[in-house]
């Protein structure tokens, strides 16, 4: 499982038909193929559902808005989460069976997808309101107890922020949803990501604004699986936000028992960090991107989250910076010593892709795969993998 030579291949390239504009992370399924999720183009340009073999050839398994309305979603807003059951789990951030005067063709939904390709959306959100129930969901993950917990950016029941702080939920795989906590701007608001859940049972997560203080841009949380919140740290905290600001992206419990993640701005060079925070809640600021100056070889604005691989080093993507300025993938230590693995655009015409928002997994082989966002042959985006 350790990582050898690494050497990036692209496997896909997205042609508008299939889909395009890939911004999630993929999954690998219990089958071994790749499944994962585009946010444009298509039949319906609205996005697709798509499998991908290990070789890399894509199958469309799912068009998003095939009715008028889109009763079903668009924009899927989460890397897909494969349950128990064996389906498919994500959300969409816009879209649903719900007209709201808040967010007008529905405020997004939860849906189901099956390994064949039956797409089930089961739940609306702000159905009722306001308050709502929640708008825009942004993440799911499957906990142990079998329900799946997620995260909205708005909604819920407090008028702290414009349209809502966001809130926490769970909801069963048969769409019984419940609202298990709405943020308050001084805990931290807006949410980008599913909180994950750590080895002593709670939820950890992050939120891309407000928290303590008056400089506030984000925070980390700890969530009690029945809801009770306590903010363990706000960013921005050090002068010249040093800490970092705006944490995009899930946390990942690494191998110590310490939690690691990235914001997408702020740090010493003001494009972002990686940073670590034990469970209780002291955070040290691990690297700061662009330390080597402009034009950030090392990377810039980090936008999704870290993943620990067997090898015991995190890996992750920046949206921008590198050789070409158009994003890369590094390497850092459990230390804090990062290496610059891949600078994207470096084909002509960035064949190779540009834009990597959608962040790494390690696959059985022990390959990192992922996929960026633009580039490839006709500028919709790639799938690759890194060995």
């Amino acid at each position: 499982m350790c990582l050898r030579a690494q050497t990036l291949t692209i496997l896909a390239n997205f042609n508008g038909k299939d889909g395009g504009r890939p911004a999630n992370a993929l999954v690998q399924a219990t089958d071994g193929n790749f499944y994962g999720t585009t946010n444009a183009a298509g039949a319906n340009r609205s996005g697709t559902i798509f499998r991908m073999s290990p070789s890399g050839e894509v199958t469309t398994l799912y068009n998003f808005c095939p009715q008028a309305g889109c009763a079903d979603g668009r924009g899927v807003s989460s890397p897909l989460v494969q349950g128990a059951d064996g389906n498919l789990y994500g959300t969409t951030s816009v879209g649903g069976y719900h007209n709201s005067a808040i967010c007008g063709t529905g405020c997004g939904t939860i849906f189901k997808i099956t390994l064949s390709g039956v797409e089930t959306t089961f739940y609306t959100f702000c159905t009722v309101g306001p308050p709502c129930d929640g708008l825009f969901p942004v993440g799911l993950v499957q906990a142990a107890d079998g329900e799946l917990y997620g995260t909205t950016s708005f909604g819920g029941a407090t008028s702290d922020c414009e349209s809502g702080c966001g809130t926490v939920y769970k909801i069963t795989p048969g769409g019984k949803l419940t609202t298990l906590h709405t943020f308050t701007e001084a805990e931290g608001n807006h949410p980008n990501s599913a909180p994950i859940q750590a080895a002593n049972g709670d939820f950890y997560g992050t939120t891309t604004q407000g928290g303590t203080g008056t400089f506030s841009s984000g925070s980390v949380y700890r969530m009690t699986p029945s809801g009770d919140v306590t903010s363990l740290y706000t960013f921005c905290h050090q002068d010249n936000c040093a800490d970092g600001e705006a944490p995009y992206g899930s946390l990942v419990q690494a191998t110590d028992g310490d939690f690691y993640g990235i914001t997408g701005w702020g740090g010493a060079y003001g494009v972002g960090t990686v940073f670590r925070i034990t469970p209780s809640g002291s955070l040290t600021t691990l690297y700061s991107f662009c330390a080597g100056g402009y034009p950030c070889a090392d990377g810039s604005v980090p936008y999704a989250g870290l993943v620990q691989a067997a090898n015991g080093d995190f890996y992750g993507t920046t949206q921008f910076g590198g050789a070409s300025n158009s994003g890369t993938i590094f390497k850092i230590s459990p230390s804090g010593v990062l290496t610059t693995v891949y600078s994207f655009c470096s084909l002509a015409n960035c064949a190779d892709g540009n834009d990597p928002l959608g962040g790494l997994i390690q696959a059985a082989n022990g390959e990192l795969y992922g996929n960026a966002w633009a580039g490839g042959t006709i500028n919709a985006g790639t799938v690759y993998s890194l060995r």
